[in-house]
């Protein structure tokens, strides 16, 4: 376990924002998660994993507690099926990567997004046709006040389009310290039809796909859209895709006939928030060192040393515009932390 004051948490969120937190407490044990949360009031604590969902706006005036359980376990099999159970501090992507070394199917298509197993869930993450949900079984969660474990099963966990049960009712109640999942050891079932994995694997002449090339079409497309946070400040989709009514719809289509959509329902469609952001005219902008990428306007950037101040104005300042011309408002995938 390691305790850290006055701790600078520029290198613990991906958007590297220099802000310093009262304390830092990381732990890699159960046990270790339980006396931390024995010992400092639940209120005063912030739970961090790999920093790649959130935007800090100022200092922390709490103890940052670091979730960094890791470990990998096949916890039984059945015919064509493997549940694998991933410790919440165990990075997502490197995850997703081991899970194909050994031909488990069904994450490919969520290679590369940034992040830990821990916190999949709370966001119900999702890329290319696939959501989390599709190979969630169940997580474990311990309860900050009475340092209870509790399983809760994909159905308790309500999961919606980038939403759970950890957003809302049990927002900020426990900690997930580990997740199962239910992948395929054969006849895995692809979804190469979403975005352009079809037409990335056709560049690479590849007519039968397996779960490796299919993750390696994710990652080359993510790639060529996606700064690296490592080389650029940034937290991925800054913002979800709306969701709106057929009619709201049709109404834009008379102003906007080439605007993209998707089919949720009968009754409703998703518009993409990347599209929306470019025809408002905000894609490549800047100011500062704030700014919206050049090559997804999904993505807001820091190009070094902007703060969190300057990144959430500019957030606000496009949901501003999107409002104005579109009526739809863009809501933030990224948490404020404040």
């Amino acid at each position: 376990m390691e305790h850290h004051k006055n701790y600078s948490l520029k290198n613990h969120n991906t958007f590297g924002i220099d802000v310093c937190a009262k304390a830092f407490v990381s732990v890699s044990s159960v046990d270790e998660l339980k006396e931390v949360l024995q010992q400092v009031y639940a209120h005063e604590i912030l739970v961090l994993g790999g920093g790649s969902n959130i935007l800090l706006l100022k200092n922390i005036d709490k103890t940052i507690l670091h979730i960094d359980l890791k470990g990998k376990t096949i916890e039984k099999e059945e015919e064509g099926f493997v549940y694998v159970r991933a410790q919440a501090g165990e990075n997502w992507h490197e995850f997703v990567r081991w899970c194909i070394e050994q031909d488990f199917g069904g994450i490919e298509n969520l290679s590369l997004i940034p992040g830990n197993v821990g916190t999949s869930p709370i966001q119900n993450i999702g890329a290319y046709g696939v959501e989390l949900k599709d190979s969630f079984v169940s997580c474990e969660a311990v309860h900050k006040q009475t340092l209870q474990t509790r399983t809760f099963s994909k159905e308790e966990c309500n999961f919606g389009y980038r939403n759970s049960t950890f957003k809302n009712e049990n927002k900020d109640k426990y900690v997930i310290s580990s997740v199962l999942f239910r992948l395929t050891k054969s006849e895995h079932q692809l979804y190469t039809g979403y975005g352009a994995i079809l037409a990335e694997l056709e560049k690479q002449n590849i007519s039968k796909p397996s779960i490796k090339d299919v993750s390696d079409a994710v990652i080359s497309i993510r790639s060529s859209k996606l700064p690296n946070p490592k080389e650029l400040g940034n937290s991925g989709s800054f913002f979800k895709n709306p969701v709106i009514t057929i009619t709201d719809f049709n109404k834009l289509v008379e102003k906007y006939p080439e605007i993209p959509s998707y089919p949720i329902s009968t009754t409703e469609v998703k518009v993409p928030a990347g599209w929306l952001i470019e025809k408002a005219g905000f894609k490549g902008i800047r100011k500062d060192d704030a700014g919206v990428h050049r090559n997804q306007a999904l993505v807001l950037v820091n190009y070094g040393n902007a703060t969190g101040e300057e990144l959430y104005q500019l957030a606000q300042e496009i949901q501003a515009e999107i409002f104005k011309m579109f009526s739809i408002h863009l809501e933030m995938e990224v948490n404020i932390i404040e």
